[in-house]
């Protein structure tokens, strides 16, 4: 795999999605498949960056930066619920006439990506979602345990806690690269600086601040059921790969059943991988997609 430092970048572009200016980039080989990246919670489209590189060969690449992350803007009073992420990839894909296309989502994007393949399966070719499942069966029991207006009054007091707390503000580029490596210990330096490059914007002050809404922490209100969301994967028609880092917090779907609702799909257990697969083992992350999207 190359990894040529005078590899040429993306170019950036917008579009809108209920009125909110909304940032992507593009790799250029406009007359390849399309291909489009989605990120996680409190990350950017540049995390792709590696993978990237490698699959624009190929495939025709854009990766967007979720509402509220990135380059793209806060959703001020909104609540960062699924459907909305849902609505700005829908909104992507028409405005940039991508269908059909495939897709790779991580985390929150790979929950996005298998809702948005569920509602328009004849638009996806092939999916990748590395730990989008959401929760575990047993997490996701308790997590709908208890009457609505207990879960309501969280959702009210997260918003107040989040209300009280300043954007964290680092003397470096260093420094918020070291806070990169303590989430992430599988992360070279050379990976965190990177991240961080993109990920942090320069306060008035000369300090650096993260660029996501602290309010994406808060998950909410309303949320998808569980059978609600299996309801969604089993509309999924095309070959998907589930992807999980053996070291992750998530829950094996093989194991736990949340597998079982997908007519066309198969798990890559990455070993030695955390929650961050396409970071923690890139190279095995690429050949095991490429070998996939190749089929």
């Amino acid at each position: 795999m190359s990894r040529d430092s005078d590899v040429i970048g993306p170019s950036s572009s917008f579009y809108v999605s209920q009125r909110l200016r909304m940032h992507y980039v593009d790799w250029g080989n406009d007359s390849a498949p399309p291909l489009v990246l989605v990120h996680g919670g409190k990350d950017h489209a540049r995390s792709w960056d590696w993978v990237a590189r490698e699959l624009r060969r190929d495939f025709h690449v854009i990766a967007p930066d979720l509402r509220g992350h990135g380059d793209s803007a806060w959703a001020i009073g909104g609540s960062y619920a699924i459907a909305e992420f849902v609505f700005d990839l829908i909104q992507l894909v028409d405005a940039l006439h991508l269908a059909p296309l495939t897709i790779i989502g991580h985390s929150l994007g790979g929950a996005i990506s298998l809702h948005y393949t569920g509602l328009f399966p004849q638009n996806v070719t092939k999916l990748v979602a590395i730990e989008g499942l959401g929760p575990s069966p047993e997490l996701e029991r308790k997590l709908e345990a208890g009457p609505a207006s207990v879960r309501l009054m969280e959702w009210i007091q997260s918003q107040k806690e989040i209300a009280k707390r300043q954007p964290r503000r680092y003397a470096s580029i260093d420094d918020a690269a070291g806070r990169m490596r303590d989430e992430n210990e599988f992360l070279s330096p050379a990976q965190a600086r990177h991240l961080t490059v993109h990920g942090v914007a320069r306060n008035e002050d000369g300090t650096f601040s993260w660029k996501f809404d602290p309010y994406v922490r808060s998950f909410a209100p309303v949320r998808f059921r569980g059978d609600d969301v299996r309801s969604l994967w089993q509309r999924i028609t095309c070959p998907t790969l589930l992807v999980r880092g053996e070291e992750s917090w998530a829950s094996d779907p093989v194991k736990d059943g949340r597998i079982a609702p997908f007519r066309n799909a198969r798990l890559l257990n990455v070993p030695n991988a955390g929650h961050w697969v396409h970071h923690d083992q890139l190279e095995v992350f690429l050949r095991e997609t490429m070998k996939f999207l190749a089929e």
